[in-house]
C-alpha cells in the first residue's frame, strides 16, 4: 500500500494547461495526513474563461494579486520532496504541472504520479461513474467543496489511502 505521498489538485483559469490558478496539496506520511497547503496562483496566460470560473468559482479578481507559479512552487517543493504525487485524473494534473514548468522555464524533476481515477475504474466497477465526488463518497469521504483545489486534494488523499 502507498502510505507516503502528496495528493495534488490544480484548477485552471482557461483552456491552457499552464493557466493554473490554484493548487491544493495534502501530504500523507505513514498513512496519516500531516500537512495541507493551498494557494491561489496568478494564471499564465492571465485571463479566465466563463466555463472555468463556473466550475471553481475563481475569477481574475481573486488572483490578480496572487503569487506567480514559480513563487508558489518554491513553497511546495520542500513539502513534497521524495514523495510520489497522487491525483484523481493524473493526466490532467500532471499535464498542468508539465505545462506550467515549461511556461516558467523551470526544470521539471520528473515526479512520479499515481492516479486514483484509474485505480477506481479498476477496483470500483459497481459505481455509476468515477468522478471524484462519487469515488470519495464510496470510500466514505464526503466532498463538500468540490473544485476547491485543497478539498479535491484531500478527497484524493482519502481515496488513495484505500485504493493505492
Amino acid at each position: 500500500m502507498l502510505r507516503d505521498f502528496a495528493a495534488i489538485d490544480f484548477e485552471t483559469a482557461n483552456q491552457e494547461l499552464s493557466s493554473v490558478c490554484s493548487v491544493g496539496i495534502v501530504v500523507v506520511r505513514n498513512g496519516i495526513i500531516t500537512e495541507r497547503f493551498y494557494s491561489l496562483i496568478q494564471p499564465e496566460p492571465n485571463y479566465y474563461c466563463y466555463g472555468n470560473s463556473q466550475v471553481h468559482g475563481l475569477t481574475v479578481q481573486d488572483t490578480d494579486n496572487a503569487k506567480l507559479f514559480s513563487e508558489v512552487w518554491r513553497e511546495v517543493e520542500p513539502l513534497i520532496v521524495n514523495l510520489p504525487l497522487v491525483a484523481h485524473n493524473k493526466g490532467f494534473d500532471e499535464s498542468c504541472l508539465n505545462a506550467v514548468f515549461r511556461t516558467y522555464r523551470m526544470d521539471y524533476p520528473n515526479y512520479v504520479f499515481y492516479c486514483t481515477l484509474a485505480a477506481s475504474r479498476h477496483q470500483l466497477k459497481h459505481l455509476p461513474n468515477h468522478q471524484l465526488h462519487t469515488v470519495a463518497e464510496d470510500c466514505g469521504y464526503i466532498l463538500t467543496d468540490h473544485h476547491n483545489a485543497l478539498a479535491d486534494a484531500e478527497a484524493c488523499a482519502e481515496i488513495a489511502l484505500q485504493l493505492l
